[in-house]
């Protein structure tokens, strides 16, 4: 990828989705039945990375509901993550403007959710200042919630401690490799490859930075939100949960703004600093935790595609150079 491809990225991508028809027969029969009704018409959805099955269902007695269906043909790690959005929406309390579980069913093969349909449409891209407002406070609201009792959501730094060491792989890659990322991403890559080894200190602390009792929603981006405008002041739908954890109050906004950054939403370090999540958190522990998301994203970006998700690995990269352009400000 040149620098140019880096910074001028394709706003949405989408994993590779199934129609309706492309379902085994056995696995429609079986969402029919969870569903309680024959499906007369669907709505794919056109956003998000998760290969697979996902769209708005029509039903015979007038009803909706959005499903997902996965299986490992698809993408070896999505029935994974299906299940653990099915054990993330069971720990989502009232407050969390999210679609709620209606029910779901594992095979063992295929994993299919139900949720109630959110209204809304995502957000309109570059960012529109009005819209980018209605989604912060939305994570204002998230910022304050905590988990059910009896949740079995994992913390946020047992769940990113591996994903965190994307700078000391970097690291250890030939040096044909780091002459590949200097490329990939321009000046930045230039800047990355003379403080590299700084980058790998502040990475050694993310997971510490990580810590907290709120919940996480963990991969917020302007494809996992929804914004209707039918209510007064507009009302946000945050979708998509597989990666829910329980750590610091303000990860979901310091995680989500190197995308606002890369769909022109504006700076990261104005945006942070501007919300009530980002009181009281000591600039150090911001750099770490920034620090160990641009490493995910940049050793990410090196990597080939995975399965059913041509797109990701230049989504990983512009949102990688964003979070890089956000540290130089915090060294």
């Amino acid at each position: 990828m040149s620098a140019d491809d880096a910074t001028t990225p394709p706003l949405a991508f989408s994993g590779q989705r199934l129609d309706w028809r492309d379902l085994p027969r056995s696995v429609r029969t079986r969402i029919q039945e969870l569903a309680g009704a024959q499906v007369t018409a669907e709505t794919s959805a056109t956003t998000g990375f998760s290969p697979g099955f996902a769209a708005v269902l029509e039903l015979a007695d007038g009803r909706g509901v959005f499903v997902k269906a996965v299986s490992p043909e698809q993408n070896p790690e999505s029935p994974e993550l299906a299940r653990a959005e099915v054990r993330a929406a069971a720990a989502l309390p009232a407050q969390v403007p999210a679609p709620r579980l209606m029910w779901s069913g594992d095979d063992g093969d295929w994993v299919l959710l139900g949720f109630e349909v959110a209204a809304g449409r995502p957000p309109l891209l570059p960012w529109r200042a009005d819209e980018l407002e209605v989604v912060l406070r939305a994570l204002d609201t998230l910022a304050d919630a905590e988990p059910l009792p009896g949740h079995a959501l994992p913390r946020t730094p047992d769940l990113l401690a591996d994903d965190f060491r994307g700078w000391s792989r970097i690291a250890a890659l030939p040096g044909a490799d780091l002459d590949r990322l200097a490329g990939w991403a321009g000046e930045t890559g230039g800047w990355v490859r003379e403080h590299l080894d700084v980058l790998v200190g502040w990475e050694q602390d993310a997971t510490v930075a990580c810590e907290g009792s709120a919940l996480v929603h963990g991969d917020l981006r302007a494809d996992n939100v929804l914004i209707d405008h039918d209510h007064d002041g507009g009302r946000v739908a945050l979708i998509d949960w597989p990666h829910a954890s329980v750590g610091a109050p303000w990860l979901d906004l310091a995680f989500m703004l190197p995308s606002v950054a890369m769909q022109g939403g504006g700076e990261p370090q104005d945006l942070f600093w501007s919300r009530a999540a980002s009181h009281g958190v000591a600039p150090d522990r911001l750099r770490a935790a920034v620090a160990g998301l641009a490493g995910y994203f940049a050793h990410g970006a090196l990597q080939p595609a995975p399965v059913g998700i041509p797109n990701l690995r230049r989504f990983q990269g512009a949102q990688a150079q964003h979070a890089v352009a956000w540290l130089r400000t915090l060294a």
